[in-house]
C-alpha cells in the first residue's frame, strides 16, 4: 500500500513539473528565465526517478531479506521443535491449536473431580489425550505437580507428556498426552455392569500378569531411578492406561510429590483414592515410595478377582438396613491361608481357562506383601518387580489379622454419617495415640482400622 502511494505522488510530481515546462516554455518562449525553469524543472524529475529506483531497490533487499529470516526462523523452530521431542521437553501449544484439534473440545474421553479429557487430532495428525484442568487452586497444583513430576520422564510405561497450554493466569491449563487407545485398565477387569461407559472386556491372565509386571516397572522407575524420587501417590485401575498391544501405561500424575534421596518419608496433606490409601496417610506416620506399594498391591488383588476390593453384600432382600460391607483383601488372605486360592480368582477366567495356579500363587502374595499394614514389612517396587519377572522365591506373607474389617458389618444407614464425615478418621487416631502409648507390638489392630477406613469412601 505504501509503494501505490509513493508511486502516484511521484507520477503526480513528474506530470506537475513536465506541465509547468511547458507553460514556461509559450509563456516566455526561449528566454533566459525559461531555461533556468527547464533546467530544474529536468534536474527535480530525475531527482525522483532516481528515488524511485533507490527506493525500489531498498523495497526488494528488505522483502528478499524478510523471506530469508522467515525461512530461517522456520527451520529454527523446527529444529528447536525436533530438538524439543528427541529431549523430552514438552511443546507449548496454543489454545487454537487445542481447540482444533479437539474438534472446540467434544469428545469426551472421562473426567475427574477438577479434570476432563478429550481426544483429538494435532494438525500432524497425531492422536492425543487433551486434559483440561479448571481454574480452581486444587486446578492449578496438580498443574504444577504433573508439568514437574512426568517434563523429563522417559519411560515406556509411563504416558508420555506432548505438551502444556495456559490461556492466562485466570484462565483453564491444559496437558496434552499420547493418546493411549484401549482405556484404562477399570473397563478390563471388571464386570461390564461395574464399567461406568460400558467399554472394554475382559483381560487375560497372561496379559494381566504383564500388566502387574509393566506397572511394577514404571513405579520402581519413579521411586528409585530418577534423580529425585517421584511418588506418584494416586495409583488405581482408572489411572492405568492399556495401549493397542494391552502394554500398561502409568497416567495421571496430579497428586505426584518428589522427594529428595536423603528423605526417608515426607508429611503432606491427605490426598489420592480412599480404597487405594496406605495406612500412613490416617495414621500421619508420614509418606514414601512404601505408600504407592500399597496402592499397587490393592490394584493387584482387584486384578485378580475381577472386583473392587470394597463392596455391598444383599442379604436377601433389597432393603438397604439389610446390605452388608465386603472387604476383599480379608477374603483373600483367609483362602490363602487354607490354601485355595483359585477360589478367589475372576470367574471369568476361570471359565476361560488357561490359568497358571503358580502364577495366582505368586501374585497374591506380592499382594498380601504390599498391602502389609506396616511399611516397613512392604517390599520397594523394583523388588516386586523381581519377584514378578525373574521367578524368585515369594515367601508366604505373615498373617494379617484386618480385625477391624468388623467395622464394616455395620447396616449401611448407620455407616453413612461416618463416611462422609470425620468420626472415623478420629477414631483412627485414638487408636493410633493409643498404640504409641502402649508402647507394644501388637499394634496391627490401629493399622487395620486405618486400612480399612481408606477402603470406605467410594471413588
Amino acid at each position: 500500500m505504501e509503494d501505490k502511494k509513493a508511486n502516484i505522488v511521484a507520477a503526480s510530481s513528474v506530470i506537475t513539473l513536465i506541465t509547468l515546462i511547458v507553460i514556461a516554455r509559450v509563456c516566455l518562449k526561449l528566454s533566459s528565465t525559461f531555461f533556468l525553469i527547464f533546467g530544474a524543472g529536468i534536474a527535480v524529475i530525475l531527482a525522483v526517478f532516481a528515488w524511485l529506483l533507490i527506493r525500489h531497490h531498498y523495497n526488494f533487499r528488505r522483502k528478499q531479506m524478510e523471506s530469508q529470516y522467515k525461512s530461517e526462523g522456520r527451520e529454527l523452530r523446527i529444529e528447536y521443535s525436533f530438538l524439543r521431542k528427541v529431549a523430552g521437553v514438552p511443546t507449548k501449544f496454543r489454545y487454537k491449536e487445542l481447540e482444533d484439534a479437539t474438534d472446540n473440545f467434544t469428545a469426551l474421553l472421562g473426567q475427574g473431580a477438577s479434570a476432563k479429557v478429550f481426544k483429538g487430532i494435532l494438525s500432524d495428525g497425531t492422536p492425543v489425550a487433551v486434559k483440561r484442568l479448571d481454574v480452581e487452586e486444587r486446578g492449578d497444583r496438580e498443574f504444577r505437580s504433573e508439568v514437574s513430576a512426568i517434563a523429563s520422564l522417559q519411560h515406556v510405561n509411563l504416558v508420555r507428556l506432548l505438551g502444556y497450554c495456559c490461556v492466562n493466569p485466570a484462565g483453564p491449563r491444559f496437558l496434552v498426552y499420547d493418546f493411549i487407545s484401549n482405556g484404562s485398565l477399570d473397563s478390563w477387569i471388571f464386570s461390564r455392569k461395574l464399567r461406568p461407559n460400558g467399554r472394554g472386556g475382559c483381560l487375560s491372565w497372561d496379559l494381566r500378569y504383564r500388566v502387574a509386571i509393566d506397572v511394577a516397572k514404571a513405579l520402581s522407575y519413579l521411586h528409585h531411578d530418577c534423580r529425585s524420587r517421584i511418588l506418584h501417590l494416586d495409583v488405581k485401575p482408572e489411572n492405568i492406561l492399556l495401549d493397542e498391544n494391552f502394554r500398561a501405561i502409568v497416567a495421571d500424575f496430579g497428586l505426584s510429590r518428589l522427594m529428595g534421596r536423603e528423605e526417608s518419608n515426607i508429611l503432606t496433606t491427605i490426598r489420592g483414592t480412599r480404597g487405594y490409601l496406605a495406612p500412613e496417610w490416617l495414621l500421619e506416620h508420614g509418606i514414601s515410595e512404601k505408600s504407592d506399594t500399597y496402592s499397587y498391591g490393592m490394584v493387584l488383588l482387584e486384578m485378580i478377582g475381577g472386583r473392587r476390593n470394597v463392596s455391598f453384600i444383599e442379604k436377601g432382600t433389597h432393603d438397604k438396613s439389610h446390605r452388608k460391607w465386603h472387604y476383599f483383601p480379608k477374603t483373600v488372605n483367609e483362602k490363602m491361608r487354607e490354601g485355595k486360592l483359585m477360589e478367589i480368582v475372576d470367574q471369568r477366567l476361570i471359565d476361560s481357562g488357561g490359568i497358571d495356579e503358580r502364577e495366582v500363587k505368586r501374585l497374591v502374595h506380592v499382594a498380601i506383601w504390599c498391602i502389609q499394614e506396616r511399611a516397613s514389612l512392604r517390599p520397594s517396587m523394583s523388588h516386586v518387580v523381581e519377584m514378578l519377572e525373574r521367578g524368585l522365591v515369594v515367601e508366604q506373607p505373615p498373617d494379617t489379622q484386618m480385625t477391624i474389617v468388623d467395622f464394616l458389618t455395620v447396616d449401611e444407614d448407620e455407616s453413612q454419617p461416618h463416611i462422609n464425615g470425620h468420626h472415623r478418621p478420629n477414631i483412627a487416631a485414638a487408636l493410633a495415640a493409643q498404640q504409641v502409648d502402649s508402647n507394644n507390638e501388637n499394634s496391627s489392630s490401629a493399622y487395620s482400622y486405618a486400612n480399612a477406613m481408606s477402603a470406605l469412601t467410594p471413588r
